[in-house]
């Protein structure tokens, strides 16, 4: 079963240049500082009702949980501590707000809150059904073995263009404002071949087609071994006359938050999962329908979408038999 999903977002970096955090590190006894107020906190308007939130990664090591984002004293977000952007939706039209975002560690300490960044959204467009043109141009390079930069050509749009969408793989990794046309796209991995696409949005949420595909390949060595699930166990049950196969897994080790899974049943594909919501944090479990006649063996594997757009690697193969 396709579970509906709520937009997450995955890994950014800021408009050409890739900060560094200064973060306090929590140690394991949790005698050490709080963890420091995030850096490079941005926001800006992606229509009329919403703002996007990004800020930098803090590394494994200072002990991040969550972090929460709130709206002048308002908290109105919590998300992974893997995870660094977030879209505040239900905004009035209009309106200026601002953001601040607070790291929580491991132990529940709250870090100090980051520096207000501020963002106005537009005024609303009812009656605005036209979307912007697509980016007429688009090109970019690598930067380093996990990031790149990317530029584009600017959009057309009769009430003008509000921000800008990057994917990869068909995913939204990525946005920056309307006046921006070049960002850098960090978290990627080494070694590996990515397609980018841009599209451009108005304050009426209308989208452009995708610009001219970017194909660029990242230096260095492929460490897609690295990004399959492990601990994959595979087994079946009976229920209402039919069989159903019972997965578990840890899921891979990123530096975002995995929200999709591919699963294979005999080497074709059975069925996607896509998480709802922030996914379970630890060992995840999902059964699916596999008939009704019993004594049937399946091989079944899976793997996931990492936070860079692309499919990781494949966790080892389990065998399983209806009825046993």
């Amino acid at each position: 079963m396709r579970r509906v999903p709520v937009p997450l977002a995955l890994l950014c970096g800021s408009l050409l240049l890739v900060a560094s955090c200064d973060w306090s590190r929590a140690d394991d006894g949790g005698e050490g500082r709080v963890p420091g107020a995030p850096a490079g906190v941005t926001a800006a308007a992606g229509s009329a009702t919403s703002v996007h939130v990004m800020w930098d990664a803090a590394p494994r090591s200072s002990g991040v949980r969550t972090y929460e984002i709130y709206r002048g004293t308002t908290k109105v977000a919590e998300v992974p501590g893997a995870q660094h952007m977030v879209d505040v939706t239900r905004l009035r039209p209009s309106t200026g707000y601002a953001f601040t975002v607070r790291a929580r560690d491991t132990t529940g300490r709250l870090g100090p809150p980051s520096r207000a960044v501020r963002a106005r959204t537009p005024a609303a467009a009812p009656a605005d059904h036209s979307a912007p043109t697509r980016p007429p141009t688009a090109g970019g390079r690598a930067v380093s073995s996990r990031a790149v930069q990317l530029s584009w050509g600017a959009s057309r749009d009769d009430r003008g263009v509000l921000s800008y969408d990057v994917y990869q793989g068909g995913v939204k990794i990525h946005s920056v404002g309307g006046a921006q046309t070049a960002t850098v796209v960090t978290g990627l991995r080494p070694g590996s071949r990515y397609v980018f696409t841009v599209r451009a949005r108005d304050a009426a949420d209308n989208l452009s087609p995708a610009g001219p595909a970017v194909r660029l390949t990242t230096p260095g060595s492929d460490d897609s071994r690295n990004t399959a699930p492990t601990g994959f166990t595979a087994a079946a049950h009976r229920s209402g006359g039919a069989y159903y196969i019972d997965l578990a897994w840890d899921p891979p080790r990123t530096d975002g938050v995995v929200t999709e899974y591919l699963i294979q049943l005999d080497r074709t594909t059975a069925t996607s999962l896509l998480w709802g919501g922030t996914p379970p944090r630890g060992r995840a479990r999902h059964s699916f329908y596999a008939g009704t006649a019993a004594g049937e063996e399946h091989r079944v594997r899976l793997r996931a979408r990492l936070p860079d757009g692309t499919w990781g690697g494949w966790s080892a193969e389990r065998k399983v038999t209806t009825g046993d």
